[in-house]
């Protein structure tokens, strides 16, 4: 169905270069002509439903999540309704996660960092949505921030240009790109659980390797830890401070008084994921040159993280110095090895063990659903310690098992990421006017429709919530 759409047959220019032509019954106007901001604040505490802006959806903030940068009162909070749009406003050109605008689907407050808009008779709140998502996805709304941080106001709002079809038409798209959507998203997460099958197969592999070893004939003996059981019997256990070294990060805000600050790319917890760095989004941050000295990272710094959820809790990698100099962020931490008695990629590889992870979950402090570790408990964890030689063989072996279940995962990871651009490419096309679905959605089967209007459960792998930084703004 998809592959039969055609243009409409007859268009005009938009005065837009980024959206070129659009069908000649449309109505282009300023987008205060579309949109009203939001003015409605919590005074008196009318509203207690916290909502959240996370991973480009609007969802209810549930009470253990409460904690840290939110305000001693939610009156500073606006209130939101149904069909309203919230927009994250700030950083328009240092952010590349294209997921800044959230549909409101239960009233509720949250924070007036955020810019929050009700369409205007005559355009639905969900074409509205579709609409500005477009805008944002194409990088168009890039141009109207203003500000050292290219911040988004409804002073710089106002101006965007948007292009509106007549309502019936607006039905049509929404009822098409649900129906679309719907398709794509359900064979997005049929991958998705497949990957996460395999990694549960890979670290299974690795869980053997790097705590057994590769002869399975070997003696054994107690390792004296209570959740692992036996491991060869020539093999050392130490405590990790006893063959590494643990650097902590820089405070982000300190007050170097008149001494010469320098600026330097740094590690968030963001930047550190399970198993690999993620590089998209590095910030900076101005320091002395004597804190850079204590806080850079050098190749073979296995990375760790200080705190979040429970189950991610010491997730780390092994840093191969992608960017020199570089520091790292406090809630980070650099677990330098003696190589002549570790391998850094086999900690590691340890790191990722359920043994090494029953460790944090267990000496975590913990707040509700979050937890943090400290540079401490980090030096007390146990550590397997084959001979460096075994190590590297151990590390070797690894790499010819796990090489299939790697591909495997690579290939499905490239196939979500050619279907996440074939749906924003699908969705620009269809809301800007470039395909026409009036006919194929006025013969799609209601039930079809209202499957896809079911909202799908929130991936937690995937979710990021952004409000720290926008109460931060605030």
């Amino acid at each position: 169905m998809i592959a039969d759409l055609k243009p409409y047959s007859e268009y005009k220019d938009s005065g837009m270069t980024w959206l070129d032509r659009v069908p000649k019954h449309w109505v282009l106007r300023p987008a205060f002509g579309a949109f009203m901001p939001n003015k409605e604040r919590n005074f008196s505490m009318r509203e207690k439903t916290v909502l959240s802006l996370s991973y480009g959806r609007i969802v209810i903030k549930p009470p253990e999540k409460l904690h840290g940068l939110v305000p001693e009162s939610f009156e500073t909070y606006q209130i939101v309704n149904p069909g309203d749009i919230v927009v994250r406003t700030t950083d328009l050109q240092n952010d590349h996660t294209s997921l800044r605008m959230g549909m409101v689907r239960n009233r509720g407050i949250i924070t007036s960092a955020y810019l929050a808009l009700h369409p205007k008779p005559g355009v639905s709140p969900d074409f509205g949505f579709q609409l500005l998502h477009v805008w944002d996805t194409s990088k168009a709304i890039y141009g109207y921030g203003s500000g050292l941080r290219q911040s988004l106001g409804f002073s710089d709002f106002k101006r965007m240009p948007v292009v509106v079809p007549p309502p019936d038409e607006q039905a049509a798209i929404v009822k098409f790109l649900d129906w679309a959507n719907a398709r794509l998203e359900r064979t997005i997460r049929a991958k998705r659980r497949v990957i996460a099958l395999l990694t549960e197969q890979k670290q299974a592999i690795i869980h053997r390797a790097v705590t057994r070893g590769l002869d399975p004939s070997v003696p054994l003996k107690p390792s004296g830890i209570a959740w692992l059981g036996d491991i060869p019997a020539h093999w050392e256990v130490r405590p990790l401070k006893a063959v590494c070294k643990i650097q902590s990060g820089t405070t982000l805000g300190k007050d170097y008084g008149a001494q010469q600050t320098y600026e330097f790319p740094y590690l968030r917890v963001a930047n550190v994921q399970a198993g690999y760095v993620k590089l998209s989004v590095v910030k900076k941050v101005a320091v002395s040159m004597s804190e850079a000295q204590r806080r850079t990272l050098e190749n073979g710094d296995v990375l760790m993280t200080e705190g979040g959820d429970l189950d991610k809790l010491g997730r780390g990698c092994v840093w191969e110095a992608q960017i020199s100099p570089c520091l790292h962020q406090n809630h980070v931490f650099a677990v330098r090895p003696d190589k002549s008695k570790l391998d850094p990629q086999f900690l590691s590889a340890l790191m990722g063990t359920p043994y090494a992870r029953a460790y944090f979950q267990m000496t975590a402090k913990q707040t509700t659903n979050l937890a943090a570790t400290n540079k401490t408990k980090i030096g007390q964890l146990s550590v397997l310690l084959p001979s460096v030689v075994q190590q590297r063989e151990i590390l070797v072996a690894l790499g010819r098992e796990t090489k299939p279940v790697d591909t495997a995962i690579s290939r499905l990871n490239r196939e979500i990421d050619l279907l996440c651009e074939y749906r924003t490419r699908l969705v620009a096309d269809i809301v800007t006017g470039k395909l026409d679905v009036r006919e194929a959605a006025a013969h799609l089967p209601q039930d079809d429709v209202q499957a896809a209007l079911e909202p799908d459960a929130l991936d937690p792998d995937e979710a990021t919530d952004a409000d720290a930084d926008a109460e931060l703004e605030e």
